[in-house]
């Protein structure tokens, strides 16, 4: 009787075991819902959240509201003839401009998927500003993930970590003041490194700014953008 007891008993705990992994493993395949503490910038069926982009920080600044509302309302149009939801993706065309988040940041933890074709080209702007470099490692034998626009800080990634191309990444990025850090696919790729102001050498990195995919003129996929503001 304890025998049979027993084996009812581990049958019961292997069939919990089962429902409760086959639960993980379905919440696990869900795309676009973010993880505890995150909020999505994508939300899998519109552009919601987003807008075309309009130069740089620097030329945004110099123009005045009605020039600036007349410039966003032209790049919008355009961002929404190039930049397109299908089955939960972002997907660009590879014509037109990058997208950008219509609310600034200053601290934040963001993850983003991403995906490319052979030779492709992309990046991640933060705070508008160029930027985590996103490539085909086989045509430019450096992994992605490096802060490509650096001249006096480090630019190149530590390790090679992307994954094949026409295959989803995972870039979880880290920024806190200047310092930004990056790991690709599980792996430390950007340990707490200055990000450089691109746009204007001479200062410091903006304290805000907007999060940009980068357009390079090829297709482009996105998925699972999610972000948490830091203090």
């Amino acid at each position: 009787m304890l025998l049979t007891i027993n084996i009812r008993v581990a049958i019961l705990i292997g069939t919990l075991f089962g429902l409760a992994s086959s639960s993980i493993a379905v919440e696990q395949t869900k795309t676009n819902i973010p993880p505890q503490g995150f909020l999505a910038l994508f939300n899998g069926k519109d552009l919601s959240g987003w807008k075309g982009l309009v130069g740089d920080p620097k030329s945004r600044s110099e123009m005045s509201k009605e020039q600036l509302a007349a410039a966003q309302a032209k790049a919008n149009a355009l961002m929404r003839e190039h930049w397109k939801v299908v089955d939960g993706v972002l997907v660009f065309n590879g014509k037109g401009h990058s997208l950008c988040t219509e609310k600034d940041y200053r601290n934040f933890e963001l993850y983003v998927d991403y995906k490319i074709l052979p030779k492709g080209d992309s990046g991640i702007y933060l705070r508008g500003t160029p930027q985590v470099q996103i490539w085909d490692p086989k045509s430019n034998n450096i992994g992605s993930g490096g802060l490509f626009n650096n001249k006096n800080h480090p630019s190149e990634p530590l390790v090679m970590a992307d994954n094949s191309v026409g295959e989803w990444n995972t870039f979880r990025i880290k920024m806190v003041g200047e310092l930004v850090t990056v790991w690709l696919n599980g792996e430390l790729v950007v340990d707490a490194t200055a990000l450089e102001n691109y746009w204007e050498p001479n200062k410091p990195i903006y304290p805000t700014g907007q999060i940009e995919l980068q357009n390079h003129g090829n297709n482009l996929y996105f998925r699972n953008l999610f972000i948490k503001e830091l203090p």
